[in-house]
């Protein structure tokens, strides 16, 4: 049995994305045995999310890894709304930060990441990655959790203290402790064709990233690349087949981005349509295992709250489990982690991420800059220094020291 304040002897992660990347190599640093469980044969090739803010920052260097982060990516200097027309609504600036500030966002698509991540993990001879192991069914008793997987081989069982929920929105662990059904909250009625385009928006004044204001054209522009690579997000009918989207998509263009472009005016490297989706596990520990990121909260992407809240899942976790680990801390950590962890989505993550979404167009953009309380404060740090590092470090509210739960600080 891991002990109520002792060593940890193996921890297991399910999901090889980020957060269980991330996971996996804070705990392998630590000399603590990880094996990591991917139920497909190779890392997700998926560029999906790209904005690191500054409480995933801290654990991307906590792990080690954010300097190679960087290089591969940039940091932005800038955010706004602007009218479909392109005329500016309302801005923030990271200036105010400096450029070397420790904390300063990254960007950087999340398939290159991963490859940044696993990269590092294969370093640490105490984490193992098992590709092609899905988890079929789980168990755990008074001593340790397993869990039941099918490999090319054959069926196997692998066990450890704790077992670790990084295995994203279908997460078969969390269906297996509650049900398949047992994702409280809802789908948004609405869609969203994220794409990855090479398309020069710098000539039209455009900033880093850009979220434009409209009842029906809403949609975000964001430079993902130094290269000139860009991330276009926009809005669309619910309900349509992937294959109807993508054939809706150069009229989308030519309607909602500025120049009216044309097929032969980008490049197009992905297309994707997704869901937009809230939602909350009933509870992030059940005994021996523990949910994390996508497998235990969802939101819609506006902001980048689901990213960087999975990322800040992951730090709390580790900090919990290293409590445990050093005999700090016994594992009734584990349950403040559960508490605190559901209480950020609930209190801050759900209804911010909510808020960023409607303010792209449940407003008239024509008064937005006026009406629009958030935009107020944006145009208030234009003028104040500190306010303008306030916002652009706003989402440090996700982190939370669980270090102040160990009962023998003096060790640390």
């Amino acid at each position: 049995m891991a002990p109520k304040g002792g060593s940890l002897s193996k921890v297991v992660v399910v999901g090889a994305g980020p957060s269980g990347l991330l996971l996996s190599i804070l705990l392998a640093k630590q000399g603590i045995n990880v094996e990591l469980l991917e139920a497909t044969e190779k890392l997700d090739e998926q560029p999906r999310a790209a904005h690191y803010a500054s409480p995933a920052v801290y654990e991307l260097r906590r792990a080690g890894v954010l300097d190679d982060v960087a290089a591969k990516g940039f940091k932005p200097n800038d955010f706004c709304w602007r009218k479909q027309d392109g005329t500016l609504i309302a801005g923030m600036s990271f200036a105010a930060l400096g450029p070397d500030h420790p904390e300063r966002m990254v960007v950087l698509p999340l398939d290159r990441l991963g490859k940044i991540l696993y990269a590092h993990l294969q370093r640490y001879p105490t984490a193992k990655v098992r590709w092609g192991h899905r988890v079929v069914d789980i168990g755990q008793d008074e001593n340790k959790a397993w869990v039941q997987v099918e490999t090319a081989s054959g069926p196997q069982k692998v066990e450890a203290d704790y077992i670790i929920g990084c295995d994203g929105a279908n997460s078969q662990i969390r269906r297996s402790l509650f049900g398949d059904m047992s994702f409280p909250g809802e789908t948004l009625d609405a869609a969203i064709i994220a794409t990855n385009v090479y398309y020069d928006f710098t000539k039209y004044g455009y900033w880093d990233t850009n979220y434009i204001v409209h009842p029906k054209n809403w949609h975000m522009v964001a430079k993902i690349g130094n290269d000139g690579l860009y991330r276009v997000t926009y809005s669309e009918v619910p309900g349509l087949t992937a294959e109807e989207y993508r054939k809706r998509q150069p009229m989308r263009y030519e309607e909602i981005l500025p120049g009216h472009p044309k097929p032969g005016d980008y490049k197009i490297l992905n297309i994707s349509p997704y869901k937009l989706q809230q939602r909350c596990a009933p509870k992030f520990r059940v005994g021996r295992f523990i949910l994390a990121a996508d497998a235990a909260h969802l939101c819609n992407p506006f902001g980048g709250l689901g990213l960087t809240g999975g990322i800040a899942d992951v730090g709390s976790l580790y900090d919990c489990l290293m409590g445990i680990h050093r005999g700090l801390a016994d594992d009734n950590i584990l349950d403040k982690y559960a508490e605190i962890r559901r209480k950020i989505y609930q209190e801050i993550i759900d209804p911010t991420s909510r808020e960023n979404f409607r303010r792209l167009w449940d407003q008239d953009p024509e008064t937005a800059r006026e009406k629009d309380e958030f935009f107020q404060i944006c145009h208030r740090a234009e003028k104040d220094e500190a306010l303008a590092k306030e916002l652009a470090l706003g989402l440090n509210v996700l982190r939370h020291d669980f270090t102040q739960y160990y009962a023998n600080k003096s060790s640390l």
